[in-house]
């Protein structure tokens, strides 16, 4: 056997290696791009979360008013982190709509008297159904809806506190 057949293993393997270190050097894309931006939302009509409510339809965000649709739950701890930063977000003349996602009425009362109610309303989406045609991957997840129910930005995971000028930002391009 000729020596060269012995090389060919040891080749292969620092080629492999050699890609992988270039593939661990290249920087990062971490931005996940919605299909449903710059579309209207789906037709739904969800019941209120809680007793006394209001419902929560699709009609209701093309009034003219731009505001954010929060899906979140109960039972979500990132949902605990971003209270504070909705209640910032509510403060500041934002409206916001929550969507509650497969939810008992009693433990949604019980988080918001603990965490707050920057709600204007919240509906209730127990099959996940609206959460699933709004291409929503988890909780929570918020999008920017324009006065006319077009979708503007969705905000994947918890809303921090350097996110909330981006927010407000999106909110008033989508006023525009």
């Amino acid at each position: 056997m000729s020596r060269w057949k012995l090389f060919v293993p040891l080749g292969l393997f620092a080629l492999v290696l050699g890609l992988a270190a270039y593939q661990l050097n290249q920087p990062k894309d971490d931005r996940i791009v919605s299909a449903m931006v710059g579309k209207p939302l789906p037709e739904f009509a969800l019941p209120a979360a809680l007793n006394g409510g209001q419902p929560v339809t699709n009609a209701m965000f093309a009034d003219g008013k731009p505001r954010l649709l929060n899906v979140w739950a109960s039972w979500c701890l990132p949902c605990i982190a971003e209270a504070p930063q909705l209640e910032a977000l509510d403060e500041a003349g934002v409206e916001i709509v929550g969507v509650a996602i497969r939810d008992k009425p009693e433990d949604i009362a019980a988080f918001l008297e603990t965490h707050g109610d920057p709600y204007s309303s919240i509906g209730a989406d127990d099959l996940s159904e609206l959460q699933l045609a709004l291409g929503s991957s988890g909780v929570p997840e918020t999008f920017v809806i324009d006065g006319q129910g077009i979708i503007r930005h969705q905000h994947i995971g918890d809303i921090r506190s350097e996110h909330v000028p981006e927010l407000l930002a999106e909110l008033r391009e989508a006023q525009e």
